[in-house]
């Protein structure tokens, strides 16, 4: 019933924290989770790594910016476990 407006408000809220964490400055991170990051993958923007990825997995251009967080999370894992089963 309310569909139209969480989803409405949660657009809102993406594009306020996308504008937002775009001027938050950051040093890099070596280190994620106890995983190596690449030299280039820390200096890319959220719209560069998103447009990496797209590159690397063959997708639309801007499919996976356009995606809301919980899809790309959802995304990656599935990707994950296609390259792991594919070993």
């Amino acid at each position: 019933m309310f569909q139209w407006l969480f989803k409405l408000i949660i657009r809102s809220m993406e594009i306020t924290y996308v504008f937002l964490d775009a001027r938050i400055i950051r040093p890099p991170s070596p280190m994620i989770l106890g995983i190596e990051i690449s030299s280039d993958f820390q200096s890319m923007s959220r719209r560069q790594l998103c447009n990496h990825a797209e590159m690397r997995f063959k997708l639309d251009t801007d499919s996976l910016w356009a995606l809301q967080s919980t899809n790309k999370i959802r995304l990656a894992c599935q990707l994950a476990r296609n390259m792991r089963d594919a070993q």
